[in-house]
């Protein structure tokens, strides 16, 4: 049984090079004759890491195109869902994505808007594991990530400990831009690929928003419909870093 927590093994330049600069790697599998992957060699030897050279880095990996680079990781532990609760909680709940690459993808959109946490089920949901891990491209490095097992109440946790809900929906009663909550403590609510939020869930959320669109494009993808509102929400809160 694999220790607890996520990201036991990354894949990618960027993964790799995120989970080295924190000093997670424990073995880097690098493939023979890559001058690209210089760098990532001199930072895994600089943080102690373990380097073993292979002949196709493919026969180490999980995604089919590693990029020459696999690394064995310390896990990172996720945390308890009342750890996000804070008056300046921006926090990113995945409703059963199933796609590793769009919860990846949208991982990495919350860590570039200041999300301070992001949630997903333990079931019928895609696995924390290299394939999201490499489309996060370092983000799960520095973002609390919370695994539950009911979304449902977990929304009924956050109301208890003064978090908003917004749920995301294309036939939301309230254009984003107009929730007025984005700036409190927020939970922003992204259902799965397709079919949208669970009925548990939107009938739950204090508030259901669409992203308006003009055009013919129906539908946003997820990740895109998450880096929107993750958006909007970052417009309403002060700035940070220098």
């Amino acid at each position: 049984m694999a220790p607890a927590g996520i990201g036991h093994k990354v894949e990618g330049i960027h993964a790799a090079k995120a989970a080295l600069e924190v000093g997670r790697v424990r073995l880097l599998y690098i493939e023979r004759g890559r001058k690209d992957l210089e760098e990532l060699s001199n930072l895994a030897e600089s943080a102690g890491a373990k380097i073993e050279v292979v002949d196709d880095a493919r026969d180490k990996a999980v995604t089919d195109r590693p990029q020459g680079v696999v690394a064995e990781c310390v896990p990172i532990p996720t945390v308890p869902i009342d750890s996000l609760c804070n008056p300046d909680a921006l926090i990113m709940v995945l409703d059963h994505l199933t796609d590793p690459r769009n919860v990846g993808a949208v991982a990495r959109s919350a860590s570039a808007f200041g999300a301070t946490g992001l949630v997903v089920a333990n079931r019928r949901s895609a696995p924390l594991g290299p394939l999201a891990f490499k489309a996060a491209a370092g983000a799960f490095e520095s973002l609390a990530v919370a695994v539950v097992s009911s979304i449902g109440e977990t929304i009924e946790r956050f109301k208890t400990n003064q978090v908003w809900t917004v749920g995301l929906a294309a036939d939301g009663d309230t254009a984003i831009a107009d929730v007025k909550v984005l700036g409190d403590a927020v939970a922003l609510v992204l259902g799965e690929e397709g079919t949208g939020l669970s009925r548990l869930v939107r009938e739950r959320v204090d508030v259901v928003a669409s992203i308006p669109m003009k055009g013919n494009t129906e539908s946003l993808n997820a990740s895109v419909a998450a880096a929107v509102a993750l958006y909007e929400a970052s417009q309403l809160r002060p700035p940070t870093g220098p």
